[in-house]
């Protein structure tokens, strides 16, 4: 009882910690004339991806390889699936230049680099994710964050269509303070929401002996997923699409650089490989979603892709319950 008076509790966090990220982060983002894609594929995708770097860098340390692993393949399935199944499904989600040209080809791209990484060993670490695999992310994570900050430089006149202009700028100090205040106490409450929902799940699911692969691809996984998903339906709510967008494929990105490089430097992972055909969905959905602003409605990720999105997931989801439960 007392697990699920904390769940309920993580998930007003969740929610209250979404909409101060949110508000803040957007206003940043139009202070400075930063893309909001930059912004979430930054600010908002690293304090979103919080509940997964504890999670999964914990479980590395204390041995517990499956929830590691699968945390990150599950949580990259559900926002993926889930999320922009169900952003999409509520208002079109429009992929702007960066995006469709750089961002999505670069999600495919690091998804099929961490399948090899899995499955590349010699017979002495076969499925090992070694310490200098995760350097190796890592030095990417890098390059990546050198990426980002390039393109903030560079603002929003890389998405700037013929003949629009920068909108004014509004440089009252208070507004940029209280949206800096706004975006630490959202990400603040994001991984405070997500960790006790995390907890709670995970207590309730052992007590019923649920293996550590399933929970980690159900309950840890989704439960991680939850400020991505609270933050990304709130964006799209509030009309702010290119952040929803920025944030998922941020987290996507952020998982396999930071967090599986961090986990893999810290203790070297051992990958099962019943989660390949995990991996092999995560790629078939990347792949997809790369395809999108160049087929059907131009540049837009809508409700018609959006509910086969959703239905996969719940295909996924009982195939799970199925075959591991």
């Amino acid at each position: 009882m007392l697990d699920i008076v904390w769940i309920v509790i993580g998930f007003i966090l969740l929610v209250k910690g979404a909409d101060y990220l949110v508000d803040g982060a957007s206003h940043i983002a139009k202070r400075f004339h930063i893309p909001e894609i930059i912004i979430g594929l930054t600010i908002v995708a690293v304090g979103t991806s919080m509940p997964e770097l504890v999670v999964s860098v914990t479980s590395a340390l204390e041995g517990h390889s499956d929830i590691s692993v699968g945390n990150i393949i599950g949580s990259n399935i559900a926002n993926m699936f889930l999320i922009l199944g169900i952003c999409s499904i509520m208002k079109p989600l429009e992929f702007k230049k960066q995006s469709r040209l750089i961002e999505n080809p670069l999600t495919l791209g690091l998804t099929i680099l961490l399948f090899v990484l899995c499955n590349n060993g010699n017979s002495e670490n076969a499925h090992l994710i070694t310490k200098n695999e995760g350097i190796l992310l890592l030095g990417l994570c890098v390059l990546y964050i050198i990426y980002n900050i390039i393109m903030a430089k560079k603002g929003e006149r890389f998405d700037l269509e013929e003949g629009q202009e920068l909108p004014q700028e509004d440089t009252n100090p208070t507004k940029i303070l209280k949206a800096i205040f706004n975006i630490i106490i959202g990400i603040v409450g994001l991984k405070l929401g997500g960790d006790l929902v995390v907890n709670g799940c995970v207590a309730i699911a052992s007590s019923f002996g649920i293996s550590e692969e399933l929970i980690s691809l159900t309950i840890v996984a989704v439960s991680t997923s939850l400020p991505e998903l609270i933050t990304s339906i709130t964006a799209t709510r509030k009309g702010e699409t290119d952040m929803a967008i920025g944030n998922i494929l941020g987290s996507q990105i952020f998982n396999i650089l930071l967090i599986i490089g961090t986990s893999a430097f810290l203790c070297p992972i051992n990958y099962a490989v019943s989660y390949n055909k995990y991996m092999l969905v995560l790629i078939m959905g990347t792949m997809m979603l790369s395809l999108f602003p160049f087929v059907g409605t131009k540049n837009k990720m809508t409700r018609s892709n959006g509910i086969p999105f959703v239905f996969i997931y719940a295909l996924y989801m009982v195939s799970l319950v199925m075959f591991n439960g």
